[in-house]
């Protein structure tokens, strides 16, 4: 399933498509129908719910993304359907097929395992974050109203600043606006490393168990 993941990945990298290409995905996406298929039918062993199970499943999220990784297939049965079509939507949908490699990486579950098991301090950084951001928009859109058109672009220079990235497509000009540019980038700085320290943290206690 790994292998077959990532091969049906590879279309997405060209623009193009050819005989190859859609072998990949026909036989990608019929084995994936197949998989959603028998955990449908076997959602009482893992959710044990009873006849339940087998409605609560398709609302897990491991079955929304085996769903969305499937619906692309569509767009090739029914190419008169415009609206599922629109914005190459349901070629998007195929990115979705990545993270079905969750089930079967064992990384990748230790990974969610540290989240889950550290999600009360990582919630709090989060807040944190969202909470700096904010303040930060608030205060920069206030202090130079002529350089940012909405409270969203100011939202958006928050953000970019707060990761320290700086793309530069916004940027303050006066002396007011470059001073909070600088406190917004050091404090972004530390708020940025705390999820990181935490995860590492919570890593390692997973790895010794």
């Amino acid at each position: 399933m790994m292998c077959l993941i990532t091969a049906s990945l590879v279309p997405l990298a060209f623009k193009e498509t050819n005989l190859v290409f859609s072998a990949i995905n026909v036989v990608a996406t019929a084995c994936f129908l197949l998989d959603y298929a028998v955990r449908l039918m076997t959602a009482d062993m893992k959710l044990k719910r009873g006849a339940a199970s087998f409605f609560l499943y398709p609302f897990t999220p491991m079955a929304i993304i085996d769903l969305l990784a499937i619906l692309p297939v569509f767009t090739s049965l029914f190419p008169g359907l415009r609206l599922v079509k629109l914005l190459r939507l349901f070629r998007t949908f195929r990115v979705f097929r990545s993270f079905k490699m969750f089930r079967y990486a064992r990384s990748v579950q230790i990974i969610a395992a540290v989240i889950k098991a550290q999600r009360g301090p990582l919630l709090a950084v989060c807040s944190l974050a969202v909470g700096y951001v904010l303040i930060s928009a608030l205060i920069i859109f206030n202090v130079e109203p002529d350089t940012f058109a909405d409270f969203f672009e100011a939202v958006y220079w928050a953000t970019v600043s707060l990761t320290t990235i700086g793309y530069g497509d916004i940027c303050p000009v006066t002396v007011a606006g470059r001073i909070v540019t600088m406190i917004s980038s050091i404090v972004g700085i530390a708020i940025v490393a705390l999820p990181a320290g935490i995860i590492t943290a919570g890593y390692m206690e997973q790895i010794k168990k």
